[in-house]
């Protein structure tokens, strides 16, 4: 007989098992017939393959139509890392066809230049033969594939490298930002320079191929397909010609000033880098921008090994990634002269022929000790000279007496010189598209105030003095300018006062050469130089090239200044505990300025004797002379 606990477990069993049954009974039902279209459209997805094929990227141009940067097809084995790994015997097959081992293949699909989920090319430039054997037996080679690959081709080497940039595979930040622009994992992107700044032109659009396949990975058919689009041309700015003269007289300079001993004693002359900027002053196009040292594009085509992209940012290889011309910051030493010029005359504080006794010192007053009296270079005297002269043989005590006379008479004249660098553009990144560059910096009592509170052990004194202006009018200082504001600045000068935002891009292309968009200049301000402001700083920087006096004369020695002239100023910036940066600025032909350029070396002495005839050789071939050896020249500002 059955008791009645018995039966009460039976009960409970049943009821379990019935609204387990009738759980699964409904959700056969949901899945049948509720749910059987979105299903159903998840199997169909699961059948169908996208393949993407990567449209080739434009071309970079230089102004006559040159390519600066190229494309180069070959067809290339692929391997997925993702599939090998379920079938590892593709390997042992895969081995021998490549003529390698199976242990170096193994290697390259492991190059951790390249993402997980990117096809890793394992081999490049194979034979026609080796092709059409994979494509025949593609079921005993799951996960290889031959694509036709388009790389990054540079026919002038490394001519132009910070200009063009460099291409790379996208990283997550960058997917993020471009989530709604096409593109994936393993996709190359521009990191830096033109490749960068340009990227939506270049790119242009891959091309997509639908495929239904089986359930095990066989392509059953094609379901269609569109081809892919190539990237647009960018024809910049630049001359090839120009870019190469810049590069190499940039680099005869920094070896000609390497191992020099220093003014005052001291080890060699270290020259360690710099840069070099061409500009047209008659719409501020870039005609060079040459950095030194500089580095190979090409070694990040398809990735840069880790080990060498270490070295390049390691302290023996003197930071070639950095583009000097747009990163650097260096104080501009006698070079800002003209600014300091142009503000006296400006504010009306002299006149063409006032006059400053120059006994080779000069004494603050109202200030006692060692540090109230300033020097020329030399302690040389010059007698009495007005802005003109000044700016030609380079007397610091005229300027010195300008920036202590601003100071006194306080009000609007206190700030006289920063504001005249301000028009300029100095403070403020030029409007270059491309990206990094630095802002510089025009020194003045609340940025001292910031330096000191910010970085108090870097910038003891947070209050400005008197002697503060006195360095500021020969830029020394805290005053920094990047290479191409300086450049800007004469070019500015040169033009009569046009402000323009350098550009490095002239016009997008289409393949075949129709132009999708031009990128004219644009001007950012206009700033007054009447004829009794620029005419006597004209002479002064002419002078500095062609007076016997002048600080540039030697360098420019047999120079053929009657049929080319040339104005520019030498530039020696002290720089704590290293040698002094060489300096140069200038433009020519004076009449009719077409070029304005900039010369920073790095721990190179004189600017008259190591920028200089940097300057000197861009500008005899910019005139059709023929180019003479950079030769070192006496020491002078």
């Amino acid at each position: 007989m059955i008791s009645d606990s018995s039966r009460l477990r039976m009960a409970i069993v049943g009821v379990i098992g019935f609204s387990l049954f009738a759980a699964m009974f409904t959700r056969l039902w949901y899945l049948q017939v509720m749910d059987s279209r979105e299903l159903q459209a998840l199997a169909t997805q699961n059948q169908v393959r996208e393949v993407f094929e990567t449209a080739p990227r434009g071309r970079i141009l230089d102004r006559r139509g040159r390519p600066i940067v190229a494309n180069k097809i070959s067809q290339a084995v692929t391997v997925k890392r993702l599939e090998i790994e379920e079938d590892p015997d593709v390997l042992a097959r895969l081995a021998p066809l490549l003529d390698i081992s199976q242990a170096e293949l193994t290697k390259r699909i492991q190059d951790p230049r390249y993402s997980r989920f990117r096809p890793v090319p394992v081999a490049e430039d194979v034979s026609e033969d080796l092709v059409v054997y994979l494509r025949e037996r593609s079921q005993d080679f799951r996960g290889v594939d031959v694509v036709t690959s388009y790389e990054r081709a540079y026919p002038n080497g490394t001519l132009g490298a910070h200009l063009v940039g460099y291409v790379g595979e996208i990283n997550d930040r960058e997917l993020t930002a471009r989530k709604d622009k096409d593109y994936r994992l393993g996709d190359e992107v521009g990191k830096s320079g033109v490749e960068q700044a340009y990227e939506e032109d270049l790119r242009g659009r891959p091309g997509r191929t639908q495929l239904e396949v089986d359930a095990r990975g066989r392509v059953i058919r094609t379901l269609g397909s569109t081809p892919p689009v190539p990237g647009n041309d960018v024809q910049l700015t630049v001359d090839l010609d120009v870019q190469r003269l810049a590069e190499e007289s940039l680099e005869q300079g920094l070896s000609t000033a390497r191992g020099r001993n220093p003014r005052g004693g001291g080890p060699p002359l270290a020259a360690t880098g710099g840069a070099a900027v061409v500009l047209d002053p008659r719409d501020g196009s870039v005609l060079a921008m040459a950095s030194n040292p500089t580095y190979d594009p090409g070694a990040f085509v398809n990735g840069i090994r880790p080990e060498l992209f270490e070295a390049l940012q390691a302290p023996p290889s003197r930071f070639p990634l950095n583009n000097r011309a747009i990163q650097g910051e260096y104080a501009p030493g006698s070079t800002f002269k003209l600014v300091t010029a142009m503000a006296a005359l400006q504010t009306g504080m002299i006149n063409p022929g006032t006059t400053v006794l120059d006994t080779g010192e000069y004494n603050l007053r109202s200030c006692r000790g060692q540090t109230c009296t300033f020097r020329n270079a030399g302690s040389t005297s010059y007698g009495r000279v007005n802005v003109t002269q000044a700016l030609t043989v380079s007397s610091d005590v005229f300027f010195y007496s300008l920036g202590a006379d601003m100071w006194f008479r306080g009000g609007p004249n206190a700030q006289a010189i920063q504001t005249a660098a301000r028009q300029l553009g100095i403070g403020d990144r030029t409007g270059l598209p491309l990206a990094g560059e630095q802002k510089g910096r025009i020194l003045d009592a609340g940025i001292r105030k910031k330096l000191n509170e910010s970085s108090p052990r870097a910038f003891p004194n947070g209050r400005w003095y008197a002697g503060d202006n006195v360095n500021l009018a020969i830029g020394q200082g805290e005053t920094v300018v990047t290479p191409l504001q300086l450049a800007n600045v004469y070019a500015t000068f040169a033009n009569g006062g046009t402000l323009f935002a350098p550009r490095v891009a002239a016009r997008v292309l289409r393949s075949g050469g129709e132009v999708v968009r031009e990128l004219p200049p644009s001007a950012v301000r206009q700033i007054p130089l009447p004829p009794n402001v620029r005419v006597p700083l004209v002479q002064g920087l002419a002078g500095a090239v062609a007076d016997p006096r002048g600080t540039a004369h030697g360098a420019f020695a047999g120079f053929p200044v009657e049929v080319f002239p040339v104005a520019g100023k030498t530039g020696t910036a002290q720089v704590v505990g290293k040698n002094d940066t060489a300096v140069f600025a200038a433009f020519a032909p004076v009449g009719a300025p077409q070029f304005a350029l900039s010369v920073f070396m790095e721990e190179s002495g004189f600017g008259g004797s190591a920028a200089a005839p940097v300057a000197r050789r861009v500008f005899e071939g910019l005139a059709g002379k023929p180019l003479e050896p950079i030769r070192a020249t006496g020491a002078v500002d």
